[in-house]
């Protein structure tokens, strides 16, 4: 890598939430696996040629490293990029089985977590296995420095990469979401409704904003199966493990409820992580535990071009814009008196009580008046305690409905996770082609991934059956706004 001479240097302020990911107390990164149908066979000629005419020009940023200027404010500087220092294809012994190089593959990804990505370079790498595994005869592995942006403008960048496998002139497609009909069934103009509406609201906001202070601050989450209570977590050994969920099997589940895709989804993970809790000791089941859930502060209504993301006020600009929600994970009820519906239910009552307050916004200036007062690392260090006090991040994006392709491979699936989280648990979730794939991290030697995957999975089957043989519980509509996290 060399620089580009002075007439030729971009530079731009990095972002606070940038600086703050990328700072002496945290170094966060994404790292998304795009898994092939077919063999992929290592052309070093179209791998550079698709860096540099599809996967650079996404973003200034891509070929910029972070530099400080002489008061100490971090900028991006555009460099040279070299793409073969960007590319990582690992050799795996020959003429081994899947389960063998399934193994190998996890291995590698569980170290490829750790390592920090070097900041003499722009800040991502591409990896990739051309071994088969149990879900793909192949995988494309990007890791990519949050400071670059959150899960939406990845997301978003990587899919100006990608295009139909059916018909690569056609646009790619997304999910429709739900808004909620405006007129008198939502009774807007009744000063009846509003006022009542307006009184929560307020009283939402302030629980909810005293509620987060003195999670940063001051109450941490008890010491469970799920949650070890010490430092450095961040720089241990972390399993990834995916399953896949049926996105109509869940919306049935959700009609049948009257709730939300994300009220299921939510109730789902909880009564998941309440049956490991039980299984792995019964004394702390309900120990306090709670979950952070990454919110995207856009008006999302789909991806835009990243040409669109950039444009001076967008409305779904390119880079960090997220905020953290604070959600206490329900308590397991006595064996024999379970109704798993409850925990879709207590989702569907937090999120709606979050949804009706200001806290989030309140959180986001609170941020941005420390970062001016005390500094972006003293910020840093404050996201940093919200992160450790609490038992695990919840991480969502929507993915295409159509199936890619990537240079003719065509995508069987995808998805994605957060390296350099001090938490022992992390979960996401994407959709594509009517599939959600679940991706959970934990850390190596302290929670079992498997079994934890097993619990899920049991909720999952436990939700599923209850909302069958109960069908639509009496309880309130459901909140149709999609719970757009990064």
């Amino acid at each position: 890598m060399g620089e580009l001479n002075q007439d030729e240097e971009f530079q731009v302020p990095v972002s606070p939430t940038g600086q703050y990911f990328n700072s002496s107390i945290m170094s966060a990164a994404v790292i998304g696996v795009l898994e092939s149908e077919i063999p992929i066979q290592e052309d070093d000629s179209l791998t550079l040629k698709l860096l540099q005419e599809l996967f650079l020009p996404i973003n200034p940023r891509l070929s910029s490293i972070m530099v400080q200027d002489e008061k100490g404010v971090k900028l991006w500087k555009k460099v040279e990029v070299i793409p073969k220092n960007h590319i990582h294809v690992p050799v795996f012994p020959e003429g081994k089985s899947i389960e063998f190089y399934d193994e190998c593959f996890n291995d590698y990804l569980s170290n490829m977590a750790l390592q920090p990505l070097p900041q003499s370079q722009p800040l991502w790498e591409v990896h990739i296995i051309k071994y088969p595994t149990k879900n793909a005869a192949g995988n494309l592995v990007f890791k990519l420095h949050h400071a670059l942006g959150d899960g939406y403008s990845i997301m978003g960048a990587l899919l100006s990469c990608l295009q139909r496998a059916d018909d690569p002139s056609l646009p790619i497609t997304f999910p429709e979401f739900q808004t909620n009909p405006k007129g008198k069934n939502n009774d807007e103009g009744s000063i009846f409704k509003k006022v009542p509406r307006v009184l929560s609201g307020i009283g939402n906001t302030i629980s909810d904003f005293a509620w987060s202070m003195l999670k940063s601050t001051f109450l941490q989450d008890d010491q469970t199966p799920i949650r070890s209570g010490e430092d450095g977590v961040e720089f241990r050994p972390m399993t990834i493990t995916t399953m896949t969920f049926s996105i109509d099997q869940i919306k049935q589940m959700k009609a049948n409820l009257d709730a939300s895709v994300n009220d299921v989804i939510c109730g789902v993970i909880f009564l998941g992580t309440r049956l490991y809790m039980q299984a792995i000791d019964p004394e702390k089941t309900n120990g306090k535990s709670s979950a952070l859930v990454l919110l995207s502060t856009r008006a999302i209504r789909g991806y835009k071009t990243v040409k669109e993301m950039v444009e001076p006020n967008s409305k779904t600009p390119w880079g960090n814009h997220f905020a953290f929600m604070h959600v206490s994970v329900p308590n397991l009820a006595k064996a024999g008196s379970q109704n798993p519906l409850n925990f879709v239910l207590e989702a569907q009552k937090i999120i709606r009580s979050k949804r009706n307050s200001a806290g989030v916004y309140l959180n986001g200036k609170l941020l941005e008046t420390m970062r001016k007062c005390r500094g972006p690392e003293a910020t840093a260090k404050f996201i940093h305690k919200t992160l450790t006090n609490s038992s695990m991040t919840v991480s969502n994006v929507f993915g295409p409905v159509d199936r890619l392709a990537l240079a003719n491979h065509p995508a069987k699936g995808m998805y994605f996770m957060m390296a350099g989280s001090p938490q022992n648990l992390t979960i996401t979730m994407v959709s594509y082609m009517k599939k959600l794939r679940v991706a959970i991290g934990v850390e190596k030697g302290m929670i079992d991934a498997e079994k934890f995957k097993s619990s899920i999975d049991e909720a999952f089957n436990m939700i599923s059956l209850a909302a069958i043989n109960n069908g639509s519980a009496p309880h309130q509509p459901p909140i149709s706004t999609p719970l757009n996290v990064t």
